[in-house]
């Protein structure tokens, strides 16, 4: 990939920070010394503590109904964005989540605008003067500066009533010609990044000529150094699980010219994504202008699709929604429709899978069919192992037989697992990503759904005041021992397995499941006990009406007395 520039180096940061703050000669542009990849000025940023590098003065606030925060004149940077509507915990007294962070800080997270002017980026850390106090939906804010030469450069924010910040760049040429690029990037640290997960993409992301592009996460692309996609950008940036940062450079269609775009790594666990706009001769007096937006937030589906429909290309993909998002996003509806009914998350979901496994009964009600008839004819299938265990071809043939006679298909309870997969792997997927459920409560000692369960045998279920590490191998739940109890159900339920072997991995199967699901969200596994106790009470009913199984239970009966 070709860096447009690199960053400046340690000793121009610091005489453009001196220049910043009246101790020097002003800072002159720096050069794009060292060719792509110079990364030592990253690796020489100083840390800083978050309170003093937003107490240093020299800031506009921001100040909306979902934001707050404000802009660093020092270098035209965003760098303090939090989210009014979301808490760091779920303690009533938490802080409202932060999403950027200034340069250097141990979450720094921002957002920059400047120009590359004759080949050369200007520095970071020039002061900008503001034309007012506080960005607001119906109060914008546009920064000045003048360089040696009479060029004027010019940025105006502006910010809707949601997350998305639009940075209007014009420079005005003096009495001679200027080459100017507007240049825009986002610049953070991965340490607080959520997990990269199969169902849950966290990383570089963005829509390239029409295209989703996702296929790095951090350390992926932390080894390759950095990567260009191919095709025009319409939007690109870092995502978490709950959390966007993403540049959209004009309309979002992909339709603006752009030099170079893309995502580098820059060491020590720092990322950069870049976008640079065309460059523009701006004639004598005349003046340049050109449109990127910012989005700043929180991955709300209806939000994100609000901006999609306004033009942003495929911008609600930026939820890892996969294959299933035509089952996923229904079943998302009818999951804030059912809490705003009833008021509470954790009922929600029950009432969403009672609902969708009523929906599914007649699919279901054919494979639990199939199992009852397979389960009907274990006893004869086990005589004729028994009577001809030496004659492995004649066993065959006989149970083949026994399946032509009685009827049964043992694929026949495929077909309706198939159809049901995509739907209930949807409305996992749905629990994963919505942020509808993070920090929802249930009952009692469960306060966040989005989180794993907080008792444990280890604690006593919560009754010992410590919480026990995640990865402990006891952390088990009371919710993890229901859903080993439930599987444990549905398992006896199923047709055993003919092989020994195979018979005590099924015995134990539910136990490990139990282990491996406990450190789950609290919501997946209220789910996944749901779905259980129903398909239990589904097969229960239906191996009672079963007449081959009826049948077959009489005739073992009678043979007993």
């Amino acid at each position: 990939m070709r860096y447009f520039y690199p960053e400046p180096a340690p000793a121009a940061q610091a005489a453009a920070t001196a220049a910043a703050k009246g101790e020097g000669p002003a800072a002159a542009p720096i050069a794009a010394a060292g060719g792509a990849g110079n990364l030592g000025a990253e690796a020489a940023t100083r840390k800083v503590d978050l309170k003093a590098a937003l107490g240093g003065g020299n800031r506009v606030a921001i100040d909306t109904p979902r934001l707050s925060g404000s802009i660093n004149l020092v270098g035209a940077r965003i760098d303090d964005i939090e989210l009014k509507d979301y808490r760091e915990t779920v303690k009533k007294d938490s802080g409202p989540v932060r999403l950027f962070a200034p340069e250097g800080t141990p979450g720094q997270y921002f957002a920059e605008f400047g120009f590359v002017a004759g080949g050369q980026r200007q520095a970071s850390n020039l002061l900008w003067q503001a034309d007012a106090t506080k960005l607001t939906p119906t109060t914008p804010v546009t920064l000045t500066r003048t360089d040696a030469s009479g060029v004027t450069y010019r940025i105006r924010f502006a910010v809707d009533a949601n997350y998305m910040i639009t940075a209007t760049q014009s420079v005005t040429a003096g009495a001679a010609p200027a080459v100017v690029q507007p240049f825009a990037l986002i610049k953070r640290t991965s340490t607080n990044a959520t997990i990269d997960q199969f169902v849950s993409h966290s990383g570089p992301v963005g829509v390239f000529g029409g295209t989703l592009w996702d296929p790095h996460s951090y350390d992926e692309l932390a080894e390759l150094g950095g990567e260009s996609p191919a095709g025009a950008p319409d939007w690109l940036g870092f995502t978490d699980q709950y959390w966007l940062a993403a540049l959209v450079p004009g309309d979002g269609k992909g339709n603006v010219k752009v030099d170079d775009a893309g995502f580098r790594s820059l060491g020590s666990k720092l990322f950069r994504t870049d976008l640079l706009h065309g460059a523009v001769t701006v004639p004598a007096g005349g003046t340049v202008t050109q449109e990127t937006r910012l989005y700043a937030g929180a991955k709300d589906s209806q939000i994100l699709d609000t901006y999609e429909d306004g033009g942003i290309t495929y911008f609600g993909k930026a939820i890892s929604w996969g294959w299933f998002e035509i089952f996923e996003k229904p079943i998302l509806w009818l999951l804030r429709s059912l809490n705003g009914v009833v008021g509470n998350f954790g009922v929600a979901i029950i009432l969403l899978t009672v609902i969708i496994r009523g929906l599914m009964f007649p699919v279901a009600q054919k494979g639990f069919a199939s199992m009852a008839a397979m389960k009907a004819v274990q006893p004869r299938m086990k005589e004729i192992q028994e009577r001809f265990k030496d004659d492995k071809q004649r066993q065959q043939q006989e149970i083949m037989k026994l399946y032509k006679d009685e009827k049964v298909n043992p694929l026949s309870g495929c077909l309706p697992m198939l159809i049901q997969i995509p739907v209930f792997f949807a409305l996992y997927k749905v629990l994963v990503l919505a942020i509808e459920m993070r920090h929802e409560p249930f009952i009692l000692w469960i306060k966040d759904l989005s989180a794993p369960d907080p008792a444990h045998i280890l604690n006593l279920f919560g009754l010992l005041p410590f919480a026990v590490p995640e990865a402990s191998f006891l952390a088990i739940g009371p919710l993890a021992v229901l859903l080993g109890i439930t599987m444990w159900l549905t398992f006896r339920l199923n047709p055993s397995a003919m092989d020994p072997v195979q018979q005590q991995m099924f015995a134990i199967m539910p136990w490990i499941l139990m282990f491996v699901m406990a450190p789950f969200a609290a919501g997946l596994l209220l789910y996944w006990v749901t779905s259980n106790i129903l398909t239990v009470a589904q097969q229960s009913y239906l191996y009672s009406k079963h007449p081959q199984l009826k049948a077959a239970n009489a005739a073992a009966a009678a043979k007993k007395t």
